[in-house]
């Protein structure tokens, strides 16, 4: 289905306004769990390394079911797909204030809502992308900019509910801010199809295809028929074998009009049987013939060098730059800092400011004059960098710094599907979208408790620390060498599979 050109403005900015509510009602407690995470530790008792694991599931969880979610809004639409995924994050939400232990909170908190969160998200890139062509990178900025502002807003909203209401009657009122969720779904109207009719064959093009599928069709039924004959008249062998003394009665009978019925009824019968069986073989074909082209699709996405860069990239960028925002306020805690000390929670800093990087970066996308690939590739060496300068921090002032500059740089998140866009296609989009998703969630997962092992080691986040820094720097310097020799390479659209063909004999009459 071809959609309508994209409007870049009108009901498209409704799209954007709701958009960014959404993922700041949806990330806002997953992006500033860090707050819940040194609840967890003192409620719970576990190791760092395990809590870990129920804030590295929530934001990783969904990501990882990238392909499924892509799948979902293609088949249902960005407006089902969001309603339905409020209820699960509010759910979620709800569902962790009785949790007992640990274990329920990696169900509750780290797979309904990750699921819920990954579902929101793929609707709301998917139909930015579609209302918006020139203008997209502005749109991508200003909507990845909720989960921002709520990572901002929750961590500071968190604590104080926290002080006021205990843990579970925090997560009860974070569940139940959810609910607005459904009302921003509800806003979300699909881009009508083309009225453009797609160019039709010529009678000569279309005659083999005709003929192909009446003989195909006709050869099919006949086959079921003639199978269907020889279960029958075997039937009718076995009846006649157990009454040999009445073979004058049936010939008799077979002589009478109800008899001539009776037949012709089990003639149509097998016809319709031999329909329906003809019809379950070509709905099958179809569905296999869709995975064929799925995974044939997928070949020759990662035949496109600069897009398995980027899949390499983006899962290294996850296992290391990821672990920050989960952990920084239990680092600040490691370095003897002071809660005096604490103007600001340090959760709050990484959140604005992410807001901030992603809106400028988003911005700076549009600008044609920018290499937004090489742009991307700039956040992750000089993140890699910042992370690791944190073993080196020990005081309130320099966490706030490189908080902020985290912060920043992770705002690359509102150029990477641009990047994606424009390396595939918008056709591929959501195809590539969800497989680098689901490696994006796969470093998610594993990230926040390789460093809390490593923690639980070491009692010491310096190690850690390094090892996130050299995962991006990894991934930074592998895109690079990808994209190297020209960014004109990455924009072409990736060469659609050939159709598959057939040679048929047409009889001269056709």
């Amino acid at each position: 289905m071809e959609f309508k050109k994209s409007p870049d403005g009108g009901w498209g900015w409704v799209i954007v306004l709701v958009s960014f509510f959404t993922q700041f009602l949806c990330y806002g407690s997953p992006l500033a769990v860090g707050v819940l995470y040194i609840e967890w530790l003192d409620a719970f008792g576990e190791g760092k390394g395990k809590t870990a694991w129920v804030g590295s599931l929530a934001s990783g969880v969904g990501l990882l079911a990238s392909p499924v979610c892509s799948l979902c809004v293609s088949s249902f639409g960005a407006r089902p797909v969001t309603i339905f995924s409020g209820f699960m994050v509010a759910g979620g939400l709800m569902l962790s204030s009785f949790a007992p232990n640990i274990y329920f909170l990696f169900f509750s908190y780290g797979i309904v809502v990750g699921l819920g969160c990954g579902l929101l998200y793929t609707a709301t890139v998917t139909i930015t992308c579609q209302y918006f062509d020139s203008h997209r990178g502005l749109a991508l900025g200003l909507i990845s900019t909720g989960s921002s502002v709520g990572l901002f807003i929750y961590a500071a909203l968190q604590r104080l509910l926290i002080e006021f209401y205990g843990l579970d009657g925090c997560l009860l009122i974070v569940g139940a801010l959810a609910l607005n969720i459904l009302a921003c779904g509800s806003l979300m109207r699909p881009l009508q199809p083309s009225d453009c009719p797609l160019p039709e064959k010529t009678a000569l093009e279309s005659a083999p295809d005709r003929y192909s599928i009446y003989s195909e069709k006709e050869k099919d039924l006949e086959e079921n028929t003639n199978i269907l004959g020889k279960s029958y008249s075997a039937e009718e062998t076995c009846k006649s074998t157990s009454g040999s003394g009445g073979r004058k009665q049936e010939s008799l009978l077979h002589k009478s009009p109800t008899t001539i019925a009776h037949s012709k009824e089990t003639e149509t019968y097998k016809k319709k049987v031999a329909e329906q069986t003809y019809f379950c073989k070509q709905l099958a074909k179809r569905k296999w013939q869709l995975y064929k082209n799925y995974c044939g699709e997928t070949v020759a996405l990662f035949k496109n060098k600069v897009f398995l860069a980027l899949f390499i990239a983006i899962f290294l960028f996850d296992i290391g730059g990821f672990p920050p925002s989960l952990l920084m306020e239990d680092v600040a805690r490691s370095s003897n800092v002071k809660e005096e000390e604490l103007i600001m929670p340090l959760i709050s800093i990484i959140g604005i400011m992410t807001a901030v990087g992603k809106l400028l970066l988003g911005i700076l996308a549009d600008f044609k004059w920018i290499n937004t690939l090489y742009l991307y590739v700039a956040t992750l060496i000089i993140m890699g960098l910042a992370l690791c300068a944190i073993p080196f921090a020990k005081s309130y002032v320099t966490l706030a710094i490189l908080s902020g500059i985290l912060g920043f740089l992770t705002g690359n998140w509102s150029i990477f599907p641009y990047v994606t866009t424009k390396t595939v296609g918008i056709e591929k989009l959501a195809h590539a979208y969800g497989i680098l998703m689901f490696f994006a969630g796969l470093g998610n997962s594993l990230g926040p408790p390789i460093v809390g092992w490593f923690y639980d080691w070491t009692q010491t986040y310096d190690i850690a620390f390094y090892f996130s820094g050299f995962c991006v720097l990894l991934g930074g310097f592998i895109l690079l060498l990808a994209a190297l020799p020209s960014w004109h390479t990455c924009s072409r659209l990736l060469p659609k599979p050939a159709p598959t063909t057939f040679l048929y004999k047409v009889t001269s009459n056709v």
